[in-house]
């Protein structure tokens, strides 16, 4: 199956400055956005500081409460939403604020228990958010089963394992086809998240909408670092190991380019609040988790279809195996390796939205936070192989989520590491590797 090789004229020092010009005006681009958090109707540049919170009775959010900010010569007022979160912007961080529930705009039924505190005294730290809560009724404490628990963990980790598996295969399709083992395919993560951010709330345009551009544009990122730097690497004939140090210079100059421009603090996607859905017993899924898992399954059964069905998905299967018989039987295998960046970018893009609801909220260093986690599923499952990474990438969700039913959450992470290595002590090749000759 031999792919028509295309031949450009690119003067190679061009290509690698113009698409470095590209990344940085990409990243300004983001400075509209970073603000965490915005009143309805207010000016980021003139209030560029949070003070942000919820209300709730009894464990359910409380609609429609007054909330009134002073500080100085400055006082502004907002509503709680349907999830009872509020978010004010002030002028300043240099005066201290009060923050007051007006008891009169309570809804009705909604009682204010004696010795209450409708007032908070706020002082702004390091940050550019600041977040107090009005609690007015205690929840009612409700102990769960241990099968309950574990249901409902399980059905999380499906969750988070088939997000996670949507950067895992990108990363094994890059690895498999280069060798490339790719550091900064957590910043590739943190891309898409950060894009469907501007669509959204840079651009006001639907989430509908911004996903599918961000997803576009992340794609079209990993084109540009193609051709303006792995490429170029590639056929001056550097080795695997001055690549991936090549890969981690890249994600720190990426991260920190993040952080420059959307700031240290964690901005929301519209649409992440949403109801849980009654009647599934003791599992907890919101309408925003379901439409997640369905997103990722759908995706993953068309990549599927694609890698066994297209002429450039089995021409991406032969490279993966053989570059060089590739090569030899006709396939272009530039070609192929272009296609497999665009791939893996725009696959994790995807995974940076749906991780920005699972998490939720968007940072700058979002992606790295899993980009161990990404690596553990590709080796579990098989280096280079795209179902290897899709099957590891759901054990380690699975077990990451199930794992704090016994350690604490804190070491969640740190569980799925130790049965990776558990398991790779006796099958080093992973689930679904093959066994080569080193040597």
């Amino acid at each position: 199956m031999a792919i028509t090789p295309t031949t450009h004229a690119v003067r190679r020092p061009r290509r690698v400055l113009s698409t470095l010009i590209a990344g940085l005006l990409a990243a300004v681009a983001f400075v509209g956005i970073a603000s965490p958090a915005m009143a309805a109707g207010d000016d980021p540049e003139s209030l560029p500081f949070t003070i942000a919170g919820n209300v709730r009775t009894g464990g359910e959010p409380v609609e429609g409460a007054t909330i009134v900010v002073t500080g100085g010569d400055f006082e502004a007022e907002g509503e709680t939403e349907a999830n009872g979160s509020f978010a004010i912007g002030v002028p300043t961080k240099d005066v201290a604020y009060t923050v007051e529930l007006v008891e009169d705009s309570l809804p009705s039924g909604v009682t204010v228990p004696e010795g209450f505190e409708s007032t908070i005294e706020v002082e702004f730290g390091a940050t550019s958010t600041i977040t107090r809560n009005f609690t007015l009724e205690a929840a009612e404490r409700q102990t769960a089963t241990f099968l309950d628990q574990l249901i409902s963990r399980t059905v999380n980790g499906l969750n988070f394992g088939l997000m996670l598996a949507l950067a895992a295969i990108g990363l094994s399709l890059v690895f498999g086809t280069t060798g490339l083992s790719n550091f900064a395919h957590g910043e590739m993560v943190t891309f898409g998240a950060l894009a469907a951010l501007l669509f959204s709330a840079g651009f006001s345009l639907p989430i509908w909408i911004a996903i599918p551009l961000a997803v576009a544009v992340s794609a079209l990122f990993g084109l540009t670092m193609d051709a303006g730097l792995w490429r170029p690497l590639r056929r001056r004939g550097l080795g695997t190991v001055q690549l991936m140090i090549v890969s981690i210079g890249l994600s720190l100059a990426l991260r920190y380019i993040f952080q420059m421009f959307v700031g240290g603090g964690t901005a929301q996607l519209p649409g992440g609040s949403t109801a849980v859905i009654p009647g599934l017993g003791p599992i907890r899924l919101t309408i925003t988790d379901v439409v997640s898992m369905g997103v990722s399954l759908v995706v993953i059964a068309g990549f599927a279809w694609w890698l066994m069905r297209t002429r450039i998905g089995r021409a991406t299967r032969a490279v993966s195996d053989n570059p060089s018989l590739a090569a030899a039987s006709g396939i272009d295998v530039d070609a192929v390796v272009r296609v497999v960046w665009v791939v893996a970018a725009a696959l994790a893009g995807l995974s940076g939205v749906l991780w920005a609801y699972f998490r939720p909220g968007i940072k700058w260093d979002m992606g790295t936070s899993i980009l161990l986690l990404i690596f553990a599923a590709v080796t579990l499952g098989g280096l280079g192989t795209a179902f290897g990474a899709l099957v590891g990438a759901i054990i380690v969700g699975l077990l990451v989520e199930v794992s704090t039913l016994w350690i604490p959450s804190d070491l969640k992470y740190v569980g799925a590491l130790v049965v990776l290595i558990v398991i790779l002590l006796f099958r080093p090749q992973g689930l679904l590797g093959r066994r080569e000759r080193i040597g």
